[in-house]
């Protein structure tokens, strides 16, 4: 990793307790960054008690106070947010025909109108404060392919994809950027459990032509990338990051 490539970013992520978003406080401190951490589970705070520049709050994406809170922080300590990384979210197996529209509500409510409202109130914040930013949101290969037992969770992260794109303009007149990225299968806290299913998991591999799991720095890698000045030309982008899956 580039030596202090986050140097004087202050960037928030969500879903910061486990997999994905764990590795990326930690890469992003060790870039330079100060981090501001929305974790929902108070015991994963542990994972960070030796890490510095970090402030963790704790509560769920979907609860605006905290979100408002964490923006208001910010103000009140000089340390304004100039990225986010959209990282909260929650996975859905079930048959197409068996989804209620309470599971409908359920995982649009946290995979995508979270977003959207963090969005609004992120954007009026860095209007009134003049800050020129980065945005990255978690999509997913299943929202840009499709998969089995997965429609609700697909139409979630395709939702997402739409309004990153949908959103360019109104963050560029801010002079600030949004990409959205979209790993493949990761070592995140199911791995252990999917491997135990010999069949399924040897099919992702020979799907796969790098033949492996991504590891959640592979993820968190190019995502610092898109929150960096090194990539201060790209904006409304929807990249896959699945080992070639996607061109298979």
């Amino acid at each position: 990793m580039i030596e202090n490539i986050l140097k004087n970013k202050n960037v928030l992520i969500t879903g910061a307790g486990k997999g994905i978003g764990k590795q990326l406080v930690i890469d992003c401190v060790e870039a330079g960054a100060f981090v501001y951490c929305l974790i929902k589970t108070k015991s994963d705070n542990s994972k960070f008690t030796d890490l510095p520049n970090i402030k963790i709050f704790n509560g769920d994406v979907n609860n605006l106070k905290i979100l408002k809170s964490i923006f208001k922080y910010s103000l009140n300590n000089k340390k304004l947010i100039n990225c986010i990384v959209n990282n909260a979210g929650q996975r859905q197996r079930k048959k197409f025909i068996d989804i209620t529209k309470n599971d409908l509500k359920k995982i649009f409510d946290t995979n995508f109108f979270s977003i959207f409202y963090l969005l609004q109130l992120y954007l009026k914040y860095i209007q009134t404060n003049k800050i020129n930013s980065s945005v990255v949101n978690l999509g997913s290969i299943v929202g840009k392919l499709g998969f089995n037992d997965l429609s609700g969770y697909s139409a979630t992260k395709s939702a997402l994809e739409g309004l990153t794109k949908s959103l360019v303009h109104d963050f560029s007149k801010r002079s600030s950027r949004i990409n959205i990225v979209h790993p493949g299968f990761t070592k995140t806290s199911f791995y252990d459990k999917f491997k135990e299913n010999k069949k399924l998991y040897k099919w992702t591999l020979s799907r796969t032509p790098l033949s492996k799991w991504a590891e959640p720095n592979d993820i968190s890698s190019l995502i610092i990338f898109l929150l960096s000045d090194y990539s201060k030309f790209i904006t409304g982008e929807s990249i896959a990051i699945d080992g070639g899956w996607s061109n298979t």
